[in-house]
């Protein structure tokens, strides 16, 4: 295995056209804006891209458009696969195997059925036995309802295939910083609560998975790298700066809000988001468009 995740990821919205359809255009400016940002790369059909309202065509199209900007750009370009079925998960990651441009799956934690942690590790342990691309376990148990402790998470950092996890427990508990404190060998531990990324950056992540840095990409990429090259000052003032941006924009359901200011700034032709979800209000839309602003 030869991917190590550093530095900032956007997880990609899906830009919806008024008749409904993906708009792949809009897609494709907005993978090039975040890395114009200085994004070190995006992910694919993650969380933020609705992936369960995507059918497979617009999920093979979503992937074709990130590939092919990832390709262009020399970008790295993740991609989120599987489910809470081991089976068909392997084979989703079979299919992002033929593709050259997906450095590494994001796959997440099974969820609803809430498997003991030693199903869990099976269950990541068959994935990553048999992919052909690396793994980023994406573990977020307030979305998944199983939490993985600290020694499960170090089994999984244990094996080759694993490239790191993205992080996103709902804040920085003891397990947070004991992993932090001495990962695995190779294994990367990425922020991904937006509002905790700062906290995480500063106990040593080496990079971040962000929704929020749709916007404000530039900066947000530079609270990475400042975090990483040790620039401490310059790092906590752009961690306060961009904490509110963050919390305004998951006042709502993801990725609600993200869109609804990316259709008032023009960066997408409609904010409409798929059933279940509802579009944001204009309350929130208001308060993450005032936060949004360049300095």
């Amino acid at each position: 295995m030869d991917f190590s995740p550093t530095g900032l990821y956007v997880p990609l919205v899906t830009p919806f056209a008024a008749d409904g359809s993906v708009a792949a255009g809009a897609l494709e400016a907005l993978a090039h804006r975040v890395l114009d940002g200085g994004a070190a790369g995006v992910v694919a059909l993650g969380t933020t891209a609705e992936p369960a309202a995507l059918d497979p065509d617009e999920r093979r199209l979503v992937l074709d458009v990130c590939a092919r900007v990832c390709r262009e750009r020399s970008a790295t370009l993740i991609a989120g696969a599987g489910s809470n079925d081991t089976r068909s998960s392997l084979a989703a990651l079979e299919e992002l195997g033929k593709r050259p441009e997906v450095a590494a799956a994001l796959v997440v934690v099974p969820y609803f059925t809430r498997p003991s942690e030693e199903g869990v590790l099976a269950h990541f342990t068959a994935l990553a036995d048999g992919s052909p691309v690396p793994l980023i376990v994406y573990n977020i148990p307030y979305r998944t309802g199983r939490t993985l402790g600290l020694d499960a998470l170090r089994r999984l950092g244990a094996h080759p295939r694993v490239a790191g996890t993205k992080h996103a427990v709902g804040g920085v508990d003891e397990d947070t910083v004991r992993l932090l404190a001495d990962p695995p060998p190779g294994f990367a531990v990425l922020a991904g609560d937006d509002l905790f990324a700062a906290p995480l950056l500063a106990l040593g992540a080496p990079g971040a998975i962000l929704a929020s840095a749709h916007l404000r990409t530039d900066r947000f990429a530079e609270m990475v790298a400042a975090w990483r090259t040790g620039d401490l000052g310059r790092a906590r003032a752009l961690g306060h700066r961009l904490a509110p941006l963050s919390a305004t924009l998951f006042a709502e359901p993801n990725p609600a809000v993200v869109k609804a200011v990316l259709h008032a700034e023009g960066a997408i032709p409609t904010p409409m988001v798929r059933l279940p979800l509802l579009p944001a209000t204009p309350a929130a839309t208001r308060a993450a468009l005032r936060l949004s602003h360049p300095d």
